[in-house]
């Protein structure tokens, strides 16, 4: 039995005929995910019509929430029942833990074919290729350490671009003052711990957040830089409204949408919220960097993992990989979904201002050694660890952990047992 087995209870009863469906038809395209807000079902249309000029059936397997723990409590069921997806949305370490498991496909041939090995950053064939293999289609390159704001309610407040963390703190004072919710934020884990990993890097930089959140050195996560993080992070959630908790992560991005709330703190998936309501940057909303993390990037990668399908769905399965990485697809999907193109030769012809900038601070921080993997989205360190650091995270916000002195000892002490 392999590691996956145990958690497959869970969501039998969901997938149910799932396996029928499966069989169903060697022109369908199975695809298990969680993209269901606005932003991400539009971007995700863009594939489906790429599929269907080739004549494959689209098969929707989508499970709601943003952070993705639902979408793969379900996929370890389907895993344990040995009716696998052609593909699946995941994320970083858990694309590896499969392939580790045995139970991936190999789209090396494919990969030759179209030349991913020269056009796909290094940090994402990290993740998409196991043991000389490809066995994932990165789909895009997503960066967490953003700030999204209304602009008018900037404009109404008097309010400027935080170039510092104190910056910050004085514009969600002005916000407040006036009357408008300074900070929307959903009250999950993942949402919160993503707010945390730009806190980090802003308040000890980009050679302290390396060494604490990808390199887990223990001196870094027990220093008096991380008890200044979470002392940060202590001051930044007074800015929220009562009802934050729960809260989906595209629901807080639609008070800054409205003009209900200030800012956002955010990954660029947001941005596919504003573009779906018609948004324009610099005229409706603005997008900086998390002040004090300019010249880096916290990424998280959207990746299909492929899986050991049947001979006779092996034809639908490459299908989705040669579109989902051509130039093409990679240019229309990351226009519409906020993020940017997962091979560096798509040119950002057709992106807006926020996506030209996203392009070019990631080829900026790809060649200066500031490219980051996000500890909250599963590109820092494995899952067990990832999940340990979110939970303690979201009991600070929640004020189950006191102190950030005692957030700290939680800190280092959750990291050591999930390792």
């Amino acid at each position: 039995m392999n590691k996956f087995m145990s958690s497959a209870a869970v969501a039998v009863v969901m997938l149910a005929g799932l396996g029928a469906a499966q069989a169903a038809d060697v022109k369908e395209v199975q695809m298990l995910h969680w993209w269901t807000s606005g932003g991400e079902a539009a971007a995700l249309n863009v594939l489906k019509e790429d599929l269907s000029k080739e004549g494959f059936a689209w098969k929707d397997v989508p499970v709601a929430g943003g952070g993705g723990d639902a979408a793969m409590t379900a996929l370890k069921a389907m895993v344990a029942a040995g009716t696998y997806p052609t593909a699946s949305q995941m994320l970083g370490y858990t694309v590896l833990d499969y392939a580790q498991a045995g139970v991936m496909g190999d789209l090396t041939e494919t990969a030759k074919k179209e030349g991913w090995d020269k056009s796909v950053p290094a940090a994402l064939q990290k993740f998409s290729v196991y043991d000389g293999k490809w066995v994932a289609a990165p789909v895009n390159v997503h960066s967490v350490n953003w700030l999204w704001i209304n602009k008018a309610v900037m404009d109404k407040i008097g309010g400027s671009q935080p170039k510092s963390f104190d910056d910050l703190i004085a514009l969600l004072d002005k916000a407040k003052a006036a009357g408008v919710i300074p900070l929307a934020l959903g009250g999950q884990n993942w949402q919160e711990a993503t707010m945390f990993d730009s806190i980090v890097l802003s308040t000890g930089g980009p050679e302290f957040y390396k060494k604490a959140f990808n390199d887990l050195d223990e001196a870094s996560l027990k220093s008096d830089t991380m008890k200044k993080s979470f002392d940060n992070l202590a001051k930044i959630v007074k800015y929220v409204d009562p009802n934050f908790s729960g809260r989906d992560w595209n629901l807080a991005t639609a008070m800054v949408i409205k003009g209900d709330a200030l800012v956002q703190v955010m990954g660029d998936w947001a941005k596919g919220e504003f573009v779906a309501a018609k948004k324009t940057p610099d005229k409706d909303f603005l997008c900086y960097r998390f002040p004090g993390t300019e010249g880096s990037v916290i990424y998280n990668s959207d990746m299909f993992g492929m899986f050991n399908v049947p001979d006779d769905r092996k034809a639908a399965q490459v299908a989705l990989a040669t579109a989902t990485l051509s130039k093409s697809f990679q240019s229309a999907f990351n226009v519409v979904k906020g993020s940017v193109p997962a091979r560096t030769d798509v040119p950002d012809t057709d992106f807006d201002a926020c996506g030209k900038k996203g392009i070019a601070d990631l080829k900026a921080a790809n060649e200066g050694g500031t490219l980051f993997g996000s500890l909250a989205q599963g590109y820092g360190a494995p899952p067990a660890i990832a999940n340990a650091y979110k939970d303690v995270v979201s009991k600070f916000v929640h004020g189950q952990i006191k102190s950030s002195d005692e957030a700290v000892t939680q800190l280092v002490q959750a990291i050591d047992d999930a390792r």
